[in-house]
């Protein structure tokens, strides 16, 4: 059952990626569609295809991030799946000889 439960998960996750990275470009490209038909501009929308590209990665790179921190968190709890306080996550811990 825990298979089922990691599969899904994962395949979730996959679809977020894609969910965030087309969402800012096909939105720039239209936005830059119309502009481009109302004022007769058809070169803005290489422009801002790039501007949704780059909007993408960061919203991938956010969650990744995000995610990441969140594994790490729990592994170095123990990984009971416990929420550690804020103070924990703020405190450097420093080997001492």
């Amino acid at each position: 059952m825990k298979y089922k439960k990691s599969v899904y998960r994962s395949l979730t996750l996959i679809t977020q990626f894609g969910i965030n990275m087309l969402v800012p470009i096909f939105l720039c490209v239209l936005a830059g569609v119309y502009i481009g038909k109302k004022f007769s501009m058809d070169w803005i929308t290489i422009p801002l295809f790039a501007v949704g590209a780059l909007a993408g990665f960061r919203n991938i790179f956010i969650m990744a991030r995000k995610i990441y921190s969140d594994d790490t968190s729990s592994r170095r709890h123990g990984g009971s799946g416990e929420q550690c306080s804020q103070k924990e996550k703020d405190t450097v811990h420093v080997k001492k000889d």
